[in-house]
C-alpha cells in the first residue's frame, strides 16, 4: 500500500491530502482564501503567501489526522513547485522540504498542471475501488483554468504532446474579467454560470475565434466584444451596472425602467467560450483518434462545458467531481504517486518555477 501526502499552495488555496494507491482519498483538506481576495476582484499575491504561512501547518495536521495515518505510514511527500505565484509556491515547497528532511521521506516534485490532469484518476465518490476503471490511453486532455487553456495529447503516463493553447487570455481569465465587467463577483466562472442560468444564450452573437490555429484558442476578442456591447447598451439606454453587483440600476437619461441584460450577456458569453473549447477538442479527437477526452482545471467545473462535451463528442468524456476541479492537494498526491512509481525524486535544491510548463 502506497500512501502519498500531497501539498498544494500554488495560488490562493492552502491544501494537504493523503491518497492511497494513487486513487483512494483518505483525506483532502483545503483552506480557501476566496473571501479574503473577493474584495479585490482577484488574488492579491502578497496577501495569499502570508495566508499560506498561517494555514499550512494546521492544514497538514488535519490531513494526517483525518486520514488516521502517521509520518511512518507515508511513502513520500509530493508538492507543487510550479506553475503559480512565486510567493505562494515557496511556502508549500519550503514546508515540504523541511518535512522531507525531518522524516526522511522522499520529496516528489509535481507540476500543478499535471496535477489537474491526474485529478481524473481519483476515485469518484460512491464508486467501488474494485470496479473503478482509470482513464485509458491514448487520450486528449483539455486543461482549462484561470491561467491556462491547452489541448494536450497523452499516449502514456508522463507522455505529453502539446497540440494547441490560447494565444492570449485563458478561458478562466476571460470568465473572471467578464464577471468583473458585469459586476457579478469573484471568482468569475461560478458567477457567470449562475447568471447564465437565467439568460438566453442566443441573445448575442459573440465571436468564437475558430480560425486562429487548428488547435489554438483566443478569448481576447470575445472579451472585447462583451465590453463594447455593454458600452453600447449604456450609451443607448442611459443605464449603468450597479456597482454593488448582482442587480442593475435604473436608467438615468430618459427616466425609463431600462436594464442591461446581464443574464443574456453572461449566457451568450459562456456559450461562445464553451463552443470554442468543444469545437477545438472535437477536432483534436478526430485527428489523433483518441479513445477518450479528459477535462481538467477550474473551468472543468462548468456544467455547460461538461454537457456539451458529452453531447457533441463521439468518444467518452471524463471530468473530476467539481470539488476536485479547483485547486486541491488530492490531485497533487495522485500526480506524485505516478512520479513516485516512475522513480522520480527531488533533492533539497528543488526550487519553485512560477512559469513551469507541462510540455
Amino acid at each position: 500500500m502506497t500512501l502519498i501526502l500531497g501539498i498544494e499552495t500554488s495560488c490562493d488555496e492552502t491544501a494537504a491530502a493523503v491518497v492511497e494507491e494513487g486513487r483512494i482519498i483518505l483525506s483532502n483538506v483545503v483552506a480557501s482564501q476566496v473571501e479574503l481576495h473577493r474584495q479585490y476582484g482577484g488574488v492579491f499575491p502578497e496577501m495569499a503567501s502570508r495566508q499560506h504561512m498561517v494555514a499550512i501547518t494546521p492544514v497538514i495536521r488535519e490531513a494526517l489526522a483525518t486520514a488516521q495515518v502517521t509520518w511512518d505510514d507515508l511513502n513520500a511527500i509530493a508538492v507543487v513547485h510550479g506553475p503559480g505565484l512565486a510567493g505562494s509556491l515557496l511556502v508549500g515547497l519550503n514546508v515540504a522540504k523541511a518535512l522531507s528532511l525531518a522524516t526522511d521521506l522522499p520529496l516528489i516534485a509535481v507540476n500543478h498542471l499535471e496535477a489537474h490532469v491526474y485529478a481524473n484518476w481519483l476515485l469518484p465518490p460512491d464508486v467501488d475501488p474494485q470496479t473503478f476503471v482509470p482513464p485509458s490511453f491514448p487520450l486528449i486532455c483539455l486543461v482549462v483554468s484561470g491561467g491556462h487553456t491547452e489541448l494536450i495529447e497523452m499516449r502514456e503516463h508522463h507522455e505529453y504532446h502539446l497540440l494547441g493553447h490560447t494565444i492570449d487570455d485563458a478561458a478562466g481569465e476571460a470568465f473572471d474579467k467578464v464577471a468583473r465587467l458585469l459586476n457579478l463577483g469573484f471568482p468569475g466562472g461560478p458567477a457567470i454560470q449562475r447568471a447564465a442560468e437565467e439568460g438566453n444564450a442566443l441573445a448575442f452573437a459573440f465571436p468564437r475565434a475558430l480560425n486562429v490555429g487548428r488547435y489554438d484558442f483566443s478569448f481576447s476578442g470575445l472579451k472585447t466584444a462583451v465590453l463594447r456591447l455593454v458600452q453600447e447598451l449604456q450609451q443607448a439606454q442611459g443605464a449603468k451596472i450597479d456597482v454593488r453587483g448582482q442587480k442593475l440600476a435604473e436608467a438615468s437619461i430618459d427616466e425609463t425602467q431600462t436594464e442591461i441584460p446581464v443574464a443574456d450577456i453572461a449566457a451568450s458569453f459562456q456559450a461562445a467560450v464553451v463552443d470554442a473549447l468543444v469545437e477545438k477538442t472535437a477536432q483534436a479527437v478526430a485527428d489523433t483518434q483518441a479513445s477518450q477526452v479528459l477535462i481538467a482545471g477550474g473551468v472543468a467545473a462548468n456544467r455547460l462545458l461538461r454537457s456539451e462535451m458529452v453531447r457533441r463528442l463521439e468518444v467518452p468524456v471524463r471530468y473530476p467531481p467539481i470539488r476536485f476541479c479547483t485547486d486541491n492537494a488530492a490531485m497533487v498526491a495522485v500526480a506524485g504517486y505516478y512520479n513516485y512509481l516512475a522513480g522520480d525524486r527531488a533533492g533539497l535544491e528543488l526550487d519553485v518555477i512560477p512559469g513551469l510548463s507541462l510540455v
